[in-house]
C-alpha cells in the first residue's frame, strides 16, 4: 500500500526514521487522498473518529505546545492552558506550525520535529486499543496505542474539554 521510501515525501521519510529510532511498532499507511480532518481519516481507515489522534500545535506566548487530542473532542483552550500551566493557547499560524514541526497543518505527526515540542495527550484516547495519528503528511497515518504514543512523545495526560 505504501510507496518505496525513495518515492515518499521527505516529511514521511523523516517520520519513518524517527518512528524506527524511537522503537515505534505501528504500521505507516499512505492513503490515496489527503485526510486532513479526523472525520476523513476515520472514514478512510474504517475506525471511530475518536480513535484519531489529532496533532494540534498551539502558540503559547510564542512557544509551541502540541496537544494530541481525540478526534471526538474539541480543545477548550482556556481550561487546557490552565491545566498545563501556560498563560494561553492560541491557534498557531501555518508558518508557526511549519517552523516548529517541519510539517504542514493536516499532516503534523506527534514526532519527527526539528526540535522537541512539549506534548500533551488527551486522556480520551485511552479508550481505544488502536489509535491512528498523522505520519508527517496529510495523506500519511500510522497506527499506535495510547501507551506507545505516550512513550514515543514523552507526553503527559490532560483532559482537553
Amino acid at each position: 500500500m505504501s510507496e518505496p521510501a525513495s518515492a515518499e515525501h521527505p516529511s514521511i521519510v523523516r517520520f519513518r526514521e524517527a518512528h524506527a529510532r524511537l522503537g515505534g511498532t505501528g504500521e505507516v499507511v499512505i492513503l490515496p487522498d489527503s485526510v486532513h480532518t479526523a472525520a476523513l481519516a476515520a472514514e478512510a481507515l474504517g475506525c471511530e473518529v475518536g480513535a484519531i489522534a489529532n496533532s494540534l500545535l498551539f502558540d503559547a506566548a510564542g512557544e509551541p505546545v502540541l496537544i494530541l487530542t481525540s478526534g471526538s473532542h474539541r480543545v477548550n483552550t482556556t481550561a487546557t492552558a490552565e491545566r498545563i500551566g501556560v498563560p494561553e493557547l492560541k491557534r498557531a499560524s501555518p508558518d508557526f506550525v511549519r517552523q516548529h514541526t517541519g510539517q504542514v497543518i493536516g499532516g503534523v505527526s506527534p514526532i519527527a520535529h526539528p526540535a522537541p515540542v512539549p506534548t500533551w495527550l488527551d486522556r480520551q484516547l485511552q479508550e481505544y486499543d488502536v489509535v491512528w495519528a498523522a505520519a508527517g503528511h496529510p495523506a500519511a497515518v500510522f497506527s499506535t496505542s495510547y501507551d506507545e504514543l505516550a512513550r514515543l512523545t514523552g507526553a503527559s495526560t490532560v483532559d482537553v474539554e
